[in-house]
């Protein structure tokens, strides 16, 4: 029995002249002629018995069939294309991990401990993006996820699956030379100078002056950054005064390019969990990853 599957030539051209809403412009990513993609869809609409595209005086436009063949075709063909790089970069042997994690996580914590990963599993190859949000697995391509979370904040998180891994402490950091030569700075004096804002997390100073018991003015004042990495660099120059975790400053405060402007820490009760699709029986290559992740961020390891 012959298959109803398109022509991945056919696929390809529909998603790009989808995604553009723009034969021409499809036809320009794609180094074709414009002649040539009109072809292809009018070949894919043959086959599906109807109209991807309504064809104006202005150009195309999707039909509401198109639109959600569209968003199935794109996820298929992402999927396909991860499926190959993945046996592109195992070369047959082993698997491959799609993981999602905080930036400044991924790149002061989980690299520079990685190589002891490859060390024991040589043929297991784990692809690193990086997300500050939550997302649906569903709509990705990932296999699991890192991410910092309140234990309510991990609960909410539909469709998933969580293990803790670390415990999070944030502290207050700085440039030395904001101390002027004192150990530590007093909260009022804290709230005296720049505040360097996590954009992921915009409460955080008015919580930190809170458990203080001050009133901070600005404490939503001052730039804010997306990524811990940049607001520790902020710091770092001497731009003010950052609430960032102590594991991903641990080289930053040892070779005294950071200082502790107050010793409280953020109250808080959130960790970094390690986040698997609910539903979705992981791997062989996510089960060795998962079981060395937890293994090194057990007390005993730590």
């Amino acid at each position: 029995m012959r298959r109803k599957i398109p022509a991945t030539q056919a696929l390809l051209c529909f998603e790009a002249a989808a995604r553009h809403e723009s034969f021409t412009r499809a036809a320009q990513e794609l180094s074709l002629t414009q002649s040539a993609i009109s072809r292809q869809i009018t070949t894919l609409e043959e086959l599906v018995g109807m109209a991807l595209f309504r064809r104006t005086r202005h150009g195309v436009a999707l039909t509401s069939a198109g639109t959600r063949y569209a968003a199935q075709v794109a996820s298929w063909l992402r999927g396909l294309e991860q499926d190959t790089l993945d046996l592109m970069s195992t070369r047959g042997h082993g698997g491959a991990v799609q993981l999602a994690s905080v930036p400044t996580f991924a790149a002061r914590w989980l690299l520079p401990r990685l190589p002891d990963f490859h060390a024991k599993h040589a043929n297991t190859v784990v692809h690193i993006e990086t997300r500050t949000r939550p997302f649906l697995f569903n709509d990705t391509s990932f296999d699991a996820a890192i991410f910092a979370c309140t234990e309510l904040q991990i609960r909410h998180w539909a469709g998933t699956r969580s293990y803790p891994l670390l415990q999070e402490e944030v502290i207050a950091v700085c440039s030395p030379a904001l101390l002027r030569g004192r150990r530590a700075l007093s909260a009022a004096e804290v709230a005296l100078l720049p505040l360097l804002q996590q954009s992921t997390r915009p409460d955080s100073w008015q919580s930190w002056f809170s458990a203080q018991g001050i009133e901070a003015a600005n404490a939503f004042a001052g730039p804010r950054y997306e990524q811990f990495s940049m607001a520790s660099s902020a710091a770092a120059c001497g731009m003010g005064v950052a609430l960032v975790p102590r594991l991903l400053i641990e080289a930053e405060l040892a070779r005294g390019e950071l200082a502790l402007a107050h010793p409280a820490p953020l109250p808080g009760e959130r960790h970094y969990y390690l986040v698997l699709p609910e539903n979705t029986e992981a791997g062989p290559a996510v089960e060795l990853f998962s079981a060395w992740l937890q293994s090194v961020c057990s007390p005993a390891a730590l």
